[in-house]
């Protein structure tokens, strides 16, 4: 079993950053691609970025780049999403995953969410002024 904690979320201004946290429980970690996933109320969850285990291979949704980047610290089994330039549609609920599926690692894609086994509870981000 793999657990994932989120953090970092809050209220920030437009224009504003955060910076999101996963933090995993297992040693194994490096061998899961990890997802950032948002939520809005009356809205489907929607992929947002993605790194593989190895770091190598990043995703980012449209929506998103030029503005998030990803990345993670293997050694302390946390993955970060970096949030600039926020907008109030970036309102949302923001959830980390975690895939073990060789498809996901070598593509990083988002799009079939029932490839990440492994889902934290999320974290809350508001834009807002």
């Amino acid at each position: 079993q793999l657990e994932l904690v989120e953090s970092g979320g809050g209220l920030v201004q437009p224009g504003g950053s955060l910076r999101l946290s996963c933090a995993a429980s297992r040693f194994t970690f490096k061998n899961y691609a990890i997802g950032w996933f948002r939520q809005a109320p009356g809205k489907e969850r929607e992929g947002v970025s993605c790194i593989s285990g190895s770091g190598v291979r990043k995703n980012f949704a449209d929506f998103v780049k030029g503005r998030f980047t990803i990345s993670r610290d293997n050694a302390k089994n946390t993955v970060y999403l970096q949030m600039n330039s926020l907008k109030p549609e970036d309102t949302a609920v923001y959830y980390c995953a975690a895939s073990g599926y060789t498809s996901v690692e070598a593509t990083c894609g988002m799009e079939q969410k029932t490839l990440f086994t492994y889902w934290g509870q999320g974290t809350q981000v508001t834009v807002s002024s």
